[in-house]
């Protein structure tokens, strides 16, 4: 327990529209380990942001609202503290790194004054003490000739650099908890690479945990310890990264993993996930997967499945995992992808990271 940082318990959140109650996050569990970094990965609409969002209170309330559940933070429920006591954990202990850096940085501002902002607010120091932080700041995320960069506004930065910017104002104050929302989505893939490269070396620095949110499986392999997936607001599968690349389970994570593209092969056809995802407004009685699930069994349909037990790490919420259940092997495009992935890990499971 001492090395718990993060526990999120049966979270549930809800929007209220003109068309009901849309129940966007349903039960969600988990925990985070103090220097680990968490991968929260599904389609769009699968509830990752808003879970995200709801751990710093940043969903819109009303017509948002965390009907129940618990963010114990440091044994601290943030889903019970006021929105001034938040203020004082945003940016301080928990930090957000935005999709799109542009909507992230004020374009009337100078960089090194956006920057400042959280070092004088929340660390309390003066203006020339935050300046010399700055600059440290630029330079720890690869940005060059800082003194004159941070006088410069964001237009004057490519979006690469632009990123890296919003990457130096969530790590100004030294967070115990990075959030990265799909960080690298609007950038190109060298820069993604190297945006995913520089998170990495700097949480090896600073200790921080991180929670990394994407669609994308194939960013995840490089960058997290264990890997959460959710569909339909909640998480059907969890594990650590080898658990979910090598042994997936639930047949939504063989539909991501078969639909990733790769190098190995040209006339490779991608596996495509049928349907699309339920209305949260009514959602199904089953299990939410059934109608999309070319595996599906009658019990799908009338009975949600609960959270079975893989290994001491590895977990997931699918009826094929019950005793009675028939043996179903992955697609052949999913066992293609663990396959490939195994050769270009050099054979070994753990040596892939």
């Amino acid at each position: 327990m001492e090395n718990k940082l993060l526990e999120v318990k049966d979270l549930h959140v809800s929007f209220d529209t003109y068309g009901g109650e849309v129940k966007a996050v349903r039960g969600v569990n988990f925990d985070l380990n103090k220097g680990e970094t968490l991968a929260i990965v599904g389609e769009s609409g699968s509830g990752k942001s808003v879970t995200t969002k709801a751990l710093m209170q940043l969903i819109p309330m009303p017509p948002g609202r965390i009907k129940q559940g618990e963010i114990l933070f440091e044994g601290r429920d943030l889903a019970k503290m006021s929105d001034k006591q938040m203020q004082k954990i945003r940016g301080k202990e928990i930090s957000m790194i935005f999709q799109d850096p542009m909507t992230s940085l004020n374009p009337t501002m100078k960089v090194g004054n956006q920057i400042m902002e959280g070092l004088i607010k929340h660390q309390k120091m003066s203006k020339p003490q935050a300046s010399k932080r700055v600059v440290e700041l630029l330079e720890l995320v690869g940005i060059t000739d800082a003194e004159n960069r941070m006088k410069q506004y964001p237009h004057q930065f490519s979006g690469g650099m632009r990123q890296r910017v919003v990457v130096a104002i969530a790590l100004a104050c030294n967070p115990k908890l990075l959030i990265a929302d799909e960080p690298t989505t609007a950038l190109d893939v060298t820069i993604q690479a190297q945006i995913l490269e520089l998170m990495k070396d700097i949480q090896k620095k600073t200790d921080s945990a991180t929670i990394f949110i994407t669609h994308d499986l194939g960013v995840v392999a490089n960058v997290a310890d264990r890997v959460a997936v959710m569909y339909a607001g909640k998480i059907v599968e969890v594990g650590t990264v080898d658990d979910i690349f090598y042994n997936p389970k639930h047949p939504y994570t063989w539909g991501l993993l078969g639909s990733m593209p790769s190098l190995d092969s040209e006339d490779e056809e991608l596996y495509a996930i049928p349907g699309s995802p339920p209305d949260l407004l009514n959602p199904p009685k089953g299990d939410a997967f059934a109608s999309r699930n070319e595996y599906a069994m009658k019990i799908d349909l009338e009975q949600e499945p609960p959270m079975f037990k893989v290994s001491d790490t590895h977990y997931a919420a699918t009826w094929l995992l019950h005793e009675n259940a028939p043996d179903i092997d992955p697609p052949a495009a999913v066992k293609k992808r663990m396959e490939g992935m195994a050769k270009t890990s050099g054979g070994s499971e753990g040596e892939q990271r």
